[in-house]
């Protein structure tokens, strides 16, 4: 697919990439915002999350849930989410909507609508949320809430981003305020137009709506960077709704800013080991061993590509409670060992390459998902042509690149999450 990309800033400092489509009937709007679970401060945990959804409350010049009928009359979706480095909302329309979603978007970006009620309510909303996804389901949370406090040890690297109960309730109106004006500013944001657009005419467009937005200073981004460990680290926690044992392993990646190609051989990597019935941790602990009931690999603590260093490269698995973990473990371990010590088959890439690759292109078919990759990849890394590159990159890849990110994950560091079934697992506030 061909692709081009245009780059503007505002003169309030933000960031525009316009992405034309002639051959698609919708258009796709994003804000990404530089600001995820890991900038939120200390004893506020939860709340980059809760201001997403305080984000959807209204703004100083439309009523509470306007934002949401303009789009769904328009025939168009919308949502946001929250993750470890950004949060982002979008929405996807008819093309002939664009004025109206541009304006949407501005509009809150401007002057969200922060009151006491909207704020009581949408802790109220996130304490359900929590209860839904993570304390009432089995495995709740698992790898990417349980993991991160094993394997890191600062708190914006090892806290629960998802909320704490009591640390949201604690959250007050002067707290969202200081919060929209310190990372809510338009030179911490950048938006993402893609579509059936003229970039001319678009860019216009796209000044007269978000132009006149004060610019404020932007926060000073911290690194997040912390020591590796030395040595494995274990933490077994209990679940009383899993079924079945499970266990977690967590290895530090390599930075995707300065080493991509070594993050994309851990990407790949993750593919060999996990991906299909012929992966190498499918054929070993499913069908020859009979192990685990389920294995899974990834590059990423929420997908590849989607925060800055650091990250987390995880193998999760679940098991019957007759095996011990370190069986599971141990054969992980002789898996990684294998590879390293005699790389892939160029075949084994080869076919790795094509599911991973197959996989992409039929995600980024949809304008949300390509707009979203692209928006992504430009706040986190400067450059969204990487979304672009990837399958070649993948494909240019040699098997000595994926032993050697096999040979990284055995020698250094990890942290390895227990989960065991339990009666007295998480339990929900009173």
């Amino acid at each position: 697919m061909s692709i081009e990309l245009h780059r503007a800033t505002l003169p309030n400092g933000l960031r525009v990439l316009l992405v034309p489509d002639p051959a698609t009937p919708v258009v796709g709007v994003a804000v990404h915002v530089d600001v995820g679970f890991r900038s939120e401060p200390e004893g506020r945990t939860g709340f980059a999350h809760l201001f997403e959804h305080l984000m959807f409350q209204g703004s100083e010049s439309l009523e509470k849930l306007a934002h949401f009928r303009h789009v769904q009359g328009s025939g168009g979706v919308f949502n946001g989410s929250t993750h470890q480095d950004y949060t982002d909302y979008f929405e996807v329309l008819p093309a002939a909507a664009l004025e109206r979603a541009l304006f949407l978007e501005a509009d809150r970006l401007r002057a969200p609508k922060l009151t006491e009620e909207n704020l009581r309510n949408q802790v109220d909303v996130v304490k359900e949320e929590i209860r839904l996804n993570v304390l009432n389901r089995p495995y709740g949370g698992f790898p990417w809430i349980l993991l991160p406090p094993v394997l890191y040890d600062t708190f914006p690297n090892a806290h629960n981003g998802y909320g704490d109960f009591s640390e949201l309730e604690q959250a007050s109106l002067d707290d969202a305020a200081a919060f929209f004006d310190t990372y809510y500013a338009p030179g911490n944001a950048q938006l993402t137009v893609a579509g059936p657009i003229d970039v001319d005419t678009t860019l216009a467009r796209v000044d007269a709506h978000f132009g006149d937005i004060p610019a404020r200073p932007t926060p000073e981004r911290p690194s997040f960077a912390e020591p590796a460990p030395g040595a494995e680290r274990r933490q077994s926690v209990l679940d009383a709704h899993a079924p079945l044992p499970a266990l977690a392993m967590g290895f530090r990646l390599p930075d995707p800013g300065a080493d991509l190609d070594g993050y994309l051989a851990h990407v790949l990597l993750a593919s060999v080991l996990g991906d299909g019935e012929a992966a190498r941790l499918q054929r070993r602990l499913v069908h020859a061993d009979g192990l685990v009931t389920d294995v899974s690999a990834s590059a990423g603590l929420m997908g590849s590509l989607d925060a800055r260093d650091p990250d987390t490269f995880t193998v999760t698995a679940v098991h019957p409670a007759a095996v011990e973990p370190d069986r599971v473990i141990g054969a992980v371990d002789e898996e990684l060992e294998k590879l390293a010590a005699s790389p892939p088959s160029a075949d084994e890439l080869a076919r790795q390459v094509a599911r991973w690759s197959a996989a992409l292109h039929q995600e980024n078919d949809r304008v949300m998902y390509r707009m979203l990759g692209l928006g992504a990849r430009e706040l986190l890394y400067g450059r969204a042509e990487i979304t672009l590159e990837l399958t070649d990159r993948l494909a240019a890849l040699t098997p000595a690149q994926v032993a050697a990110a096999a040979g990284a994950l055995r020698s250094g560091g990890r942290g390895v999450l227990l989960v065991e079934p339990g009666s007295q697992g998480q339990e929900e506030d009173a």
